[in-house]
């Protein structure tokens, strides 16, 4: 589920009133200055992933500031990473000041005044999360604020947390609660090995956490390939056949299981655009339309075509002819 707030359908007059209070309520108060005089079209779209709020960003040029007055009169502290999508970013915290450009990221921390400047349009992606769930410490918190990650660098860990985090944005709708709770912990688990690693430090997070994200986020690249195997999935990150299965078995659950549900979860997308049960099972690895829809009944409790009766039924889907 999702919300959506917008200011399409507004006056250039409600638009600029409706903006600061959207901005306010989606994130943490701030004083939000428009820097255009016909604000034109914005919009926040957000979803919820266990302890993160993910909300997509669409404005024009602004400014957001958060003052000690408006931090005094807070009670839970909040943490958001934003990820540039396009527009620049100017942020200013704890002294620092960096400039975010299209696919750089960094944290900042709604317990110590900020301000942020946005000066041309701009869309980003906001992961929002109670600085409480973190369980990292204040300093490794420092690290991160008012410092920009680029994850240009293939294999980097900054990469690793923007494909990881870009991954959750796109499939925050389909996870369960207890998925989202597990996958939500790995990316905060991401962000103290970022954090440790710009401190100097040796990681305090297990190093099969991170192997098992780069397994993961492989997996999740290559869900088409009916030649996914086990054995070719530890061939590409070095490492046994054995310790892949028990890496999935400390996560919970089994290298195919986890295979499988990922492949139902994309299906379950295309079917909703009406795409045809043979058309979804071929696209997304599955050896037959028949074994597809044995599977899927056996996880949904409905077969494909019922799915997708239902959710016509429901408004989900166009009306066939």
């Amino acid at each position: 589920m999702h919300s959506v707030l917008s200011t399409k359908e507004l006056s250039a007059t409600e638009r600029a009133e409706f903006w600061r209070s959207a901005v306010s309520n989606t994130f943490i108060p701030l004083d939000v200055k428009l820097l255009e005089g016909a604000p034109r079209t914005a919009s926040i779209t957000s979803r919820r992933l266990g302890p993160f709020q993910v909300s997509r960003v669409e404005a024009g040029p602004q400014q957001v500031v958060r003052t000690s007055r408006l931090i005094a009169k807070d009670g839970e502290e909040y943490l958001t990473l934003s990820f540039q999508h396009w527009g620049t970013a100017l942020l200013e915290q704890d002294g620092g000041q960096v400039l975010l450009r299209r696919g750089s990221f960094t944290v900042s921390d709604s317990g110590r005044p900020f301000s942020k400047e946005l000066p041309t349009p701009f869309g980003f992606t906001a992961y929002h999360w109670p600085r409480t769930t973190t369980g990292m410490t204040d300093q490794s918190l420092r690290a991160l604020t008012a410092t920009v990650f680029s994850p240009s660098t293939a294999g980097s860990t900054a990469s690793l947390v923007a494909s990881h985090l870009t991954r959750l944005a796109g499939g925050a709708d389909s996870y369960g609660t207890e998925t989202a709770w597990r996958l939500a912990s790995t990316a905060m688990d991401l962000l103290d090995i970022l954090a440790q690693e710009r401190l100097g430090r040796e990681p305090v997070t297990q190093p099969s956490n991170v192997i098992l994200v780069r397994v993961k986020d492989y997996m999740l690249r290559h869900l088409c390939d009916r030649e996914l195997t086990p054995e070719r999935i530890a061939s590409a990150h070095f490492i046994s056949v054995r310790y892949l299965h028990r890496l999935f078995q400390e996560d919970g659950t089994t290298v195919g299981r986890w295979l499988l549900l990922r492949r139902l979860e994309m299906c379950r997308r295309e079917l909703a655009r009406a795409t045809s049960v043979a058309a979804a099972a071929g696209r997304w690895g599955f050896v037959s339309a028949s074994h597809f829809s044995r599977v899927f009944k056996a996880t949904y409790g409905c077969t494909p075509r019922e799915w997708q009766a239902a959710s016509r039924t429901a408004g989900l889907l166009p009306a066939t002819a």
